[in-house]
């Protein structure tokens, strides 16, 4: 079945399909910017690109499904965990989106989303201020 044939029947049915405030959005998997359209949709495309947290909270996933084997689901996806600096990691999405002949549309949503995690992922620190202190009065 075409992608456009599966978007015409997923766009206002699917399961994942959130309806909040005036806006569409979508929980899908491999959807990098949550949105109900066509061009982020992760299931009706063959070549989808995800990026998801790890599970133990330092670095990401680099989550492609294959454009064979749509027909063993469990197979499909290959999950990559890049745990390296923040530029090698974003390095390597790229070079991979690139070699792979995945969709160039996704490259920059690819990039934002594992930059947002990887910055959420970095500890807080907490500026010390300089001279008196407010509370010694």
């Amino acid at each position: 079945m075409s992608a456009d044939l599966q978007w015409m029947v997923l766009r206002n049915c699917s399961s994942f399909l959130v309806k909040r405030n005036g806006l569409c959005l979508s929980k899908e998997p491999n959807n990098l910017k949550n949105r109900n359209s066509f061009r982020f949709n992760g299931l009706v495309h063959k070549k989808t690109v995800g990026i998801e947290a790890c599970e133990d909270k330092k670095g990401v996933v680099l989550v492609t499904r294959k454009s064979t084997g749509w027909r063993k689901p469990a197979s499909n996806m290959t999950r990559v965990e890049l745990k390296k600096n923040p530029r090698r990691t974003l390095n390597t999405i790229r070079k991979t989106l690139r070699k792979n002949n995945y969709r160039k549309d996704l490259k920059m949503a690819a990039l934002r989303r594992a930059s947002v995690i990887l910055k959420s992922q970095k500890p807080v620190l907490v500026k010390k201020t300089r001279g008196r202190s407010v509370a010694k009065r």
